[in-house]
């Protein structure tokens, strides 16, 4: 039987070494002496006696025994040669008793190289064995910069923890990611019960995901399971049915090909049309009646924010009474998003709208268990496929309250509260700063966040001798604040020049009409699987200015010059020589920014004085959302 077995492996040898010998690729074993750095360039340190994962031994430390097998470890020596008796010998051992013995081996950037053993791992590898004990030896690499270098000490950080060795990934920062998503903090170590759980969770979850892994994804496994786990409840998943985590692995798998696009995030600039023809505009049109759900993370009479998607909520309500019917959720947290998002569907709505980052998990969650519900979260470069995204490019119009703030200041100080540093904060900031520079070559812009522990911004440039300040965007009927928009200081008071708008409504009722006219689809491309975020601006009146009484007329044509320019595409913000606090982040004279780097911006203008907080030095209340769309979740 052991011989029959031997024949059945060297059959497998042979047909991969032909293969790879087709494709131009090394047959045999890789030898690690022929691809280690040069020496002293790396160091060596024994981790003793370690569960080696078979699947990830690739080769051997010398090239004496390399020969003797294909590159899958089976052999490729003929049967009857002493080889064969050794290996058909292990085979019966294996059978009748188990192979118990430890190998010795290197570990090299995640992967295994045999040093004692070859003829043992063939042996497992070919009876499918998950894992065999070792004697093993790291090669620890000096530090380069390099990704692959960067992301192999964080896992041997991660090691160090944990001691799991068997998941692997393709991007920076993800083994911290891990180790938060399970819900360990950083630089905790993990008990035995948290090891043996997430043996159980993730060998559940590759045994799925490899069944379904027809097209063989670029994307490691690693890489689709914290995808899998931050939008499904690591605890729970252990107590799935294995029909249940079946299920939703497969209803999952476009996020797992959302791994391996290069640009995950695909904005549209503005509503898509389509040219109707003569007849489709002859005969009626047959329209789903839509029940849209407007979940809100406060109340219109407390959040600004809030009050804003309100009125666009009913704006809807006037523009389509017939065709569309609203209702709204208030004071939904992030403890409570699942639950309503279960009965805005159990309620009869077919189209939800979540209007703050922070519900983006639970909607992409909430739209792979309901496939037939159109949702959208209010967020920006936020990478699901499951849900679509929307924003305004309010930096357009940012720039302009700073052409108006250079145009009105009586010194060349400019004070900027902002918010949350999230995507599309910096861009609204830096291009208010470039607006002010572009009227005023010596405008300074003073930045101080709100959202700063122990901080009240308004109070400290109230004080101060800025001559012009940039408040929050937007107010609620009830507030008889004036220091909203810019304003200026006159005798204690605040005195309005402008403020920009968000017009939601404008962008619920085009998207509402792409749904009605069957426009709706055409944003998907089937050859892509890229996530949809629309970032409508100017152009789409989905952001714009009001403009004060108190400015000269000269000043509000020069607002109305500059918005033209922009919304026809002749001008952009971040066109031209830029410069950073760091130095020059463009430096050709006609050049553009994309809107990708637009929206991940993570640098301030050279006239901006002030700094980006780090997550640590924010208030509570902001965490929700900076976790969800922080400046340190640029997609890689």
């Amino acid at each position: 039987m052991a011989f029959e077995d031997y024949n059945k492996a060297y059959k497998q040898g042979k047909k991969e070494y032909q293969h790879r010998m087709l494709k131009g690729m090394l047959p045999t074993l890789q030898v690690l002496d022929d691809i280690l750095p040069p020496r002293g360039s790396y160091s060596e340190m024994p981790l003793g006696l370690v569960q080696i994962p078979v699947n990830q031994i690739v080769g051997t430390k010398t090239g004496g025994r390399s020969s003797a097998f294909a590159a899958n470890f089976m052999p490729i020596l003929k049967a009857g040669t002493e080889f064969s008796q050794k290996w058909s010998c292990l085979c019966k051992s294996h059978e009748e008793e188990g192979i118990r013995e430890p190998i010795k081996a290197y570990e090299y950037m995640n992967q295994f190289y045999v040093l004692e053993g070859n003829k043992r791992v063939s042996v497992l590898k070919y009876f499918d064995v998950v894992s065999i004990p070792g004697n093993v030896t790291r090669i620890v690499p000096r530090k380069t910069g390099e990704k692959e270098n960067n992301i192999y000490y964080e896992f041997m950080d991660f090691y160090e923890l944990s001691k799991i060795n068997y998941i692997w990934f393709s991007e920076e920062g993800s083994f911290e990611e891990l180790q938060e998503e399970v819900g360990k903090k950083p630089g905790e170590e993990w008990s035995d019960d948290d090891k043996l759980t997430f043996s159980s969770v993730y060998t559940r979850f590759l045994t799925e995901f490899q069944a379904n892994n027809k097209d063989e994804l670029r994307c490691t496994p690693g890489d689709a399971f914290l995808a899998f786990i931050k939008v499904h409840d690591y605890k729970k998943l252990n107590d799935m049915t294995t029909s249940e985590l079946k299920d939703l692995v497969h209803k999952s798998w476009e996020e797992f090909e959302l791994l391996q696009e290069e640009r995950e995030v695909e904005l549209k600039m503005d509503p898509t049309e389509k040219g109707r023809s003569l007849l489709e505009k002859l005969l009626p049109t047959s329209v789903q009646k839509l029940k849209a759900a407007f979940i809100y993370a406060k109340s219109p009479m407390t959040s600004a924010w809030t009050y804003a998607h309100e009125l666009g909520r009913l704006h809807l309500e006037q523009k389509f009474p017939a065709e569309v019917t609203t209702v709204c959720y208030e004071d939904v947290t992030v403890e409570t998003i699942e639950d309503t998002l279960e009965k805005a569907v159990s309620e009869g709505c077919n189209l939800i709208f979540t209007t703050t980052p922070s519900f983006a998990n639970a909607s992409v969650k909430a739209a792979i268990a309901y496939p037939k519900v159109r949702i959208l979260n209010c967020s920006l470069n936020t990478s699901h496929r499951y849900i679509r995204t929307y924003y305004a490019r309010m930096h357009e119009a940012k720039f302009l309250m700073g052409a108006i703030a250079g145009a009105m200041a009586k010194n060349d100080k400019l004070a900027y509260i902002a918010d949350y540093p999230i995507f599309g904060t910096i861009a609204n900031i830096n291009a208010f700063a470039l607006g002010a520079k572009m009227i005023n070559p010596r405008a300074e812009v003073y930045l101080d966040w709100s959202a700063k522990k122990d901080n009240d911004a308004l109070w400290n440039f109230k004080n101060s001798d800025a001559s012009i300040i940039s408040g929050k965007d937007m107010v609620i009927p009830e507030d008889a604040s004036r220091y909203f928009g810019i304003f200026e200081m006159a005798d204690g008071y605040p005195r309005s020049l402008a403020m920009p708008v968000w017009q939601w409504g404008i962008f619920y009722e085009k998207l509402i009409r792409t749904i009605m006219e069957g426009t709706w689809k055409y944003d998907d491309d089937p050859s892509t699987t890229k996530a949809i975020n629309y970032w409508w601006g100017m152009s789409s009146g989905v952001a714009d200015v009001i403009c004060s009484q108190n400015l000269p007329i000269g000043t509000k044509r020069l607002v109305e010059l500059l918005k033209k320019t922009i919304c026809t595409g002749e001008f952009n913000p971040f066109s031209g020589i830029l410069y950073s606090q760091n130095g020059i982040v463009q430096d050709h004279p006609y050049g553009t920014l994309s809107p990708e780097a637009i929206v991940e911006m993570d640098w301030l203008a050279k006239n901006i004085i002030g700094s980006i907080p780090k997550e640590e030095e924010l208030k509570e209340h902001s965490k929700p959302v900076v976790e969800q769309q922080g400046l340190d979740k640029k997609k890689g």
